[in-house]
């Protein structure tokens, strides 16, 4: 093995592909069931409080889930590493399957987020995600973004919503690559799609926003909003409003209103916005978050950092991630002075 680790042959990547969607197969139905024999009250209940984020009991069902499902599917041939949302193991103490595998033996890492949108789903308003990609596993360095080769997302929906969406790209596939279902929970069933982009090239009367989901730095990261829009379009008017926001509670969720054309720019600016204000430790989006960027790549997104550079960060479970997605390369085009701009005045970058 290089620095880089072996890359997989195709064949090796379509079964991984398939690996993962199985896998987050099973956490749906797991965490479904859940649902379904336990209380919201219960399942909502404090499970642990990590450098990282508040952990629910859901979250437990989740992770339970997937450590599961590894030991019993994942081939041994192909050792893998696997960081968690929750886990802040040191280098060498990750979780392995098989079991305390060495490092000079790991094929591969495989990063997973088991429920992205837990709060939202524990108390049954909107759908929450299960998000995992796969990188190989260098010898020398930890793998980064750049370096995953499969991603997939799937719905965890409400109760009322028999419906969800499962979602899959592989590096380098484009569209052709692109593998979208969706799935009715009651009988099975499984119904291709094809995700469609928004192809406006302005954001009048669209949706577009920033995630400020939490009180901490809201009102800098709203007035940031603010004069972004008003550098783009002129100061707000007497009439209708001309953009639309809307705060979906999980990168997972914004990701896929991107994918499917709801919205037209999205963004995560928590780490800037922090910075400044000096509170470091608030709850901001990590890898676990952002792992299935590819996915929006893949489908003729644009995703990057905040200036514009290649969105690309280790695979950890505490490394800030801040970014920006549009829903393709004209809209960027035309948003992106106006923003370097906004960037500047707002967090001095």
């Amino acid at each position: 093995m290089d620095d880089d680790g072996v890359a997989p042959t195709p064949e090796e990547t379509e079964r991984i592909r398939s690996l993962l969607c199985a896998m987050q197969d099973e956490i749906q139905a797991r965490v479904t069931d859940a649902r379904h024999r336990r209380s919201s009250r219960e399942l909502s209940a404090i499970d642990a409080v990590t450098p990282s984020d508040t952990l629910y009991e859901i979250d437990r069902v989740g992770e339970e889930a997937l450590l599961a499902w590894f030991e019993a599917h994942w081939p041994e041939a192909w050792p893998v590493e696997l960081i968690l949302e929750g886990e802040t193991a040191a280098p060498g103490e990750t979780p392995r399957v098989p079991r305390g595998a060495p490092d000079e033996a790991l094929r591969f890492t495989c990063i997973i987020d088991p429920i992205d949108g837990t709060r939202s789903l524990m108390h049954d308003k909107r759908s929450a995600w299960v998000l995992s990609a796969v990188a190989p596993r260098p010898r020398r360095r930890r793998p980064r973004l750049r370096d995953t080769f499969v991603a997939a997302m799937t719905e965890l929906p409400p109760t009322k919503q028999p419906l969800a969406d499962q979602l899959s790209a592989v590096r380098g596939g484009g569209r052709a690559g692109l593998r979208a279902e969706r799935v009715d929970l009651r009988s099975g069933e499984r119904r291709s799609f094809v995700p469609e982009p928004s192809t406006a090239i302005d954001l009048r009367h669209g949706f577009a926003s920033f995630a400020r989901f939490f009180p901490e730095g809201k009102a800098l990261m709203a007035a940031f909003e603010e004069q972004l829009w008003e550098r783009l379009y002129g100061p707000p008017g007497d009439g209708a409003p001309l953009i639309f926001d809307d705060q979906y509670i999980c990168t997972g969720g914004q990701f896929y209103e991107l994918l499917v054309g709801h919205d037209r720019l999205l963004g995560d600016l928590r780490p800037l916005a922090y910075a400044a204000l000096g509170r470091s430790r608030s709850i901001q989006c990590h890898p676990y978050d952002a792992c299935t960027a590819l996915i929006l790549e893949e489908a003729g997104c644009r995703i990057t950092a905040p200036n514009g550079a290649t969105l690309d960060f280790p695979l950890d479970t505490l490394t800030p991630v801040a970014w920006v997605g549009f829903a393709n390369a004209a809209l960027e085009a035309h948003v992106r002075p106006a923003l370097d701009a906004a960037l500047r005045t707002s967090f001095g970058v």
